[in-house]
């Protein structure tokens, strides 16, 4: 693993303790000839008491400031840091726009739901499109810095671009994953500390459907979407949660989040669709497990079960969309064209409406402020599915 990947969650995790805020530690090389703040580290198991004991001893703390960047010395190699309240920040210190140490402020009032994840570092994967672009719009418009992590490179690249243009500062950042390969997810969350520091959020989104009776379906296609929509999921908890327990290591009062984007299907079956819903319900299994393992590190764990998102690419698509999947596996009785699928569809729930992204942002909002629910699969079906 890279060293200074390894170190910062740790380095972010002490500031974000002295100030109960989000924190900004970019790595960067050349961050200046002198640190403000040197730090030894003299054993690896270590690292979390060493981090916290400097700053806990340095001039910074003792008159109420942190400083703009650390020097970190370990393994007879030096790691130079960025540290701001927000990436925006950063960037300043960077062209040497700001000079003077940051004041500690200790707000006392909790932030709105608007404003729980602001500064807050989010990764979205499967980020590019679909839900994943509704959600990474959401979330960067409530002011959190997110990482579009997604296969599609040029559409994450894009997006990035689109969204950095339109705040006028660095909002988002692309990073290239694919979710069922574990070195890939292990770099995604390397670039994420090097960039950032740690994360605070981690919304799984990244899934694929491939509708067929199981009379008819290869057990090839069958595994390929176990393995997107169910291991993939672990395999991102793992990583992000490593990350997220490392800063946990010296910010103890500070909670994280992973959230699985499942699916309505993973609360109640689906015809000629189980390869899709049997994933999501042993998604939910994998939740509610991880839940209970990593609520010691401060990381909540909870799923959000959005209903039928019809006007995004996963339904709408032409060539590949469920409407016209649903209709050529003849899953929808009598119909005879894709307006007719989507008919039946619409029928179905009690609001007449298919979900959108803007209600899954308000589920991930909640869920990120509730300090005492984890383990839980939030339905946002417009009340086609209840929970029981």
């Amino acid at each position: 693993m890279n060293r200074a990947a390894f170190f910062a969650p740790f380095l972010r995790g002490a500031f974000i303790e002295k100030t109960r805020s989000p924190w900004i530690i970019r790595a960067a090389e050349n961050a200046g000839n002198t640190a403000e703040l040197s730090i030894t580290i003299t054993g690896e198991d270590r690292s979390a008491a060493s981090i916290s004991a400097a700053i806990e001893a340095s001039s910074f703390f003792r008159e109420h400031t942190l400083p703009l960047s650390v020097s970190l010395k370990a393994d007879g190699a030096e790691y130079r840091y960025l540290c701001a309240p927000d990436f925006y920040s950063a960037e300043k210190i960077l062209r040497g726009e700001r000079t003077e140490a940051w004041a500690i402020d200790k707000g006392t009032a909790g932030p709105s739901r608007a404003d729980v994840v602001r500064n807050r570092v989010a990764l979205i994967t499967g980020g590019a499109q679909g839900f994943g672009e509704e959600i990474t719009r959401g979330l960067a418009a409530v002011g959190a810095l997110v990482f579009i992590a997604d296969l599609n490179m040029a559409g994450a690249e894009g997006l990035a671009k689109q969204l950095n243009g339109e705040y006028g500062k660095t909002v988002a950042f692309p990073v290239k994953v694919n979710v069922a390969e574990e070195e890939s997810v292990q770099a995604m969350t390397e670039q994420i500390a090097l960039n950032a520091g740690g994360l605070d959020l981690c919304i799984s989104n990244a899934g694929v459907l491939r509708a067929s009776s199981i009379l008819e379906q290869d057990i090839a296609s069958f595994r390929f979407v176990t393995e997107v929509n169910y291991t993939a999921f672990a395999i991102v908890s793992k990583y992000c949660g490593l990350l997220m327990k490392a800063q946990h290591e010296t910010a103890l009062s500070w909670t994280a989040d992973i959230i699985q984007i499942n699916s309505k299907s993973g609360l109640e079956g689906s015809n000629k669709n189980g390869s899709y819903a049997g994933g999501k319900f042993g998604g939910i299994g994998l939740v509610q497990s991880f839940a209970k393992e990593l609520v010691e590190y401060g990381i909540k764990v909870n799923a959000v079960c959005p209903g039928n998102f019809f006007d995004g690419p996963l339904w709408s698509d032409p060539e590949k969309g469920l409407f016209v999947q649903y209709l050529k596996a003849g899953k929808v009785a009598g119909a005879k064209n894709i307006a007719d699928v989507k008919s039946f569809y619409e029928a179905k729930v009690p609001m007449n409406r298919g979900c959108t992204g803007k209600d899954v942002i308000r589920a991930i909002l909640y869920l990120v402020e509730q300090e005492y629910e984890t383990g839980q699969a939030l339905p946002v079906t417009g009340g086609q599915v209840m929970l029981s």
